[in-house]
C-alpha cells in the first residue's frame, strides 16, 4: 500500500499507481479539506465540529467541490440554518470556502509551518488501514468512472480503499466534480 501525501496528491498518486503496478495507492486528497470545512462550519454556527456533516470531494486544489447541498448539522441542512440566521448562502459560502482553501497560508503565517495538519491526517489514514477500521472518509483513490485519482467518500481498511460512494449532490456540484476530473486527466496526459 502506498499513501501519497505530497502536493498535488492526486496526480502524484496516479503516477505512483502506474509505477507500482497496482491500485492500492491512496492520496490524502480532500480529507484535510473536509475536516477544515467541518471546523469552519462549526465555528460559524457555534457548535461542536463532531456534529457537522460536510465533505469536500474531487481534486485537492482549486477545483475541489464543497458539498453544500449535503452539509448538515443535526440532520438540518446548512442552507436552512443560514436562512434562519438571516444570512445569504453566497456570503457564508465564499467566506468559509476561502478560509478552507487558504488555511495552509494562514497557518504558515501564524506558525511558520503547516505540516501538522497533513501529518495528523496521514497518521489517521495509517490507523484506519492498520486497524482495518472501515472508516468512511473523503480520500483520494483511482476511480474507474472518472479515470483518475480523486476524492470521494470511501471505506478505508486494511486493503486501502475498499469501495467509494458517490454522494448525492446538486447539478452544479456534479458539473464541478466532472470538470475537476477532466482537469486531472489533462494534467496526467501532460506528464
Amino acid at each position: 500500500m502506498i499513501l501519497v501525501v505530497t502536493d498535488p496528491p492526486d496526480p502524484l498518486a496516479d503516477t505512483a499507481r502506474t509505477s507500482a503496478g497496482h491500485d492500492r495507492v491512496l492520496s490524502t486528497g480532500t480529507f484535510l479539506d473536509s475536516l477544515r470545512f467541518r471546523v469552519h462550519l462549526a465555528e460559524h454556527f457555534d457548535v461542536d465540529a463532531n456534529q457537522v456533516e460536510a465533505q469536500v470531494i474531487g481534486e485537492h486544489g482549486v477545483s475541489q467541490v464543497f458539498l453544500w447541498s449535503a452539509a448538515r448539522i443535526a440532520g438540518v441542512p446548512i442552507g436552512k440554518l443560514i436562512e434562519a440566521r438571516g444570512e445569504s448562502l453566497d456570503g457564508v459560502r465564499k467566506k468559509i470556502e476561502d478560509n478552507v482553501r487558504y488555511a495552509n497560508i494562514t497557518i504558515i503565517e501564524g506558525n511558520d509551518a503547516s505540516q501538522f495538519g497533513i501529518g495528523i491526517v496521514a497518521a489517521r489514514i495509517t490507523e484506519m488501514v492498520l486497524r482495518d477500521e472501515r472508516a468512511v472518509v473523503p480520500i483520494g483513490s483511482f476511480n474507474k468512472n472518472f479515470g483518475v485519482t480523486l476524492s470521494l467518500p470511501s471505506v478505508v481498511g486494511r486493503g486501502g480503499v475498499i469501495r467509494s460512494f458517490e454522494p448525492e449532490m446538486s447539478g452544479e456540484e456534479r458539473q464541478a466534480l466532472e470538470a475537476g476530473a477532466a482537469n486531472l486527466r489533462k494534467s496526467e496526459n501532460r506528464t
